[in-house]
């Protein structure tokens, strides 16, 4: 039995933070900010909740699907921005809401690479025989634990949601060709939301607070991103024995363009293999890369059986790469 990547849909909020609205919040520019990211403008969320728009992308994966919502026997949420901390997570309060009462559901949290690890988990329970449809979901509302006074995160993130459903199937043709995942606890201080749990301190709400944002050293991450995108997609590529010009669509995590056109560039990809949503969404964490794909899907881009490439580096530090086929049903 193998696992196959069969339907995506995605949800960003209305209200848009236009790098001109941050000017008025922090000592910056639109100039500044795109030069240095390529991001123009972000959706924020206002009366929705992680869960909200979890479910309304997984609404419309489920649309565009011969798959019946009822057939769906797991649930994984990946996120850092969950509707509630410690519990009750985020993934069953998603499936109380699609109507799914019985349901094995979890979240996980891995970051900007958490939609690459729930496909990884979906691929595992199908190919062992445990599950047959698994709705995994990528969602984040980060506007919520950003501090708009720090100028170094404030202007990067955004919020918004992406959910797909993988699906057994018996065609190795449609098969999620690899998946490679890996972490470095010894880089957590470089991308980190410091205070909130039992490894923190917790003398005063007041001390606290400061710390429940998050931070991050911008130029250390970027460096070791652009290293460690680069060696796994070339991994993952060579293991497979597939060429970079084979590749469809790239899809990197949309958190800055000079780290996506930087590994495009090492891997000779042209600009239209090259997928990129970073100027209109920002860097929406786990929700960046189904949000992408979701993109080229509605602009009929995407087409079945192409071979897609996810790349994605997150807080851990936490990284992973995918060999997709899209494989719709």
């Amino acid at each position: 039995m193998y696992a196959a990547f069969r339907s995506i849909g995605a949800y960003v909020p209305p209200k848009v933070l236009s790098n001109n609205d941050l000017t008025k919040m922090v000592d910056t520019s639109d100039e500044w900010i795109t030069k240095r990211t390529g991001i123009k403008e972000r959706h924020i969320a206002e009366d929705e909740t992680t869960s909200d728009m979890g479910v309304k992308a997984a609404t419309k994966a489920l649309k565009r699907t011969a798959i019946d919502k009822s057939e769906i026997d797991l649930i994984v949420c990946a996120t850092i921005s969950p509707d509630y901390f410690c519990m009750p997570s985020t993934a069953t309060i998603i499936a109380d809401k699609l109507g799914l009462p019985n349901v094995m559901a979890f979240d996980i949290s891995a970051a900007c690479t958490g939609f690459i690890y729930a496909l990884s988990i979906a691929k595992a329970y199908i190919e062992a025989g445990i599950k047959k449809n698994v709705l995994i979901i990528g969602a984040e509302r980060l506007s919520k634990i950003i501090d708009y006074s720090d100028r170094a995160t404030c202007i990067l993130f955004g919020d918004g949601a992406g959910a797909a459903i993988i699906s057994a199937t018996d065609n190795k043709k449609e098969a999620i060709l690899d998946i490679h995942t890996g972490s470095d606890g010894s880089y957590a201080e470089l991308l980190m939301t410091p205070n909130g749990g039992s490894g923190s301190a917790h003398d005063s709400i007041r001390a606290e607070s400061a710390g429940v944002f998050m931070q991050m050293r911008g130029n250390e991450t970027f460096k070791i991103a652009v290293k460690t995108l680069t060696s796994d997609v070339k991994d993952i590529l060579a293991k497979n024995s597939i060429k970079a010009s084979e590749i469809s669509h790239f899809i990197p995590h949309q958190a800055n363009y000079r780290i996506i056109k930087a590994v495009g560039d090492v891997l000779e990809m042209t600009e239209e293999q090259v997928v990129l949503t970073v100027a209109k969404y920002g860097n929406t964490s786990s929700a960046s890369i189904p949000m992408a794909i979701n993109d080229i899907y509605e602009s009929k881009k995407l087409q079945p059986n192409e071979m897609m490439l996810l790349d994605a580096f997150g807080g851990g530090l936490t990284w992973g790469s995918a060999l997709v086929p899209f494989s719709p049903k």
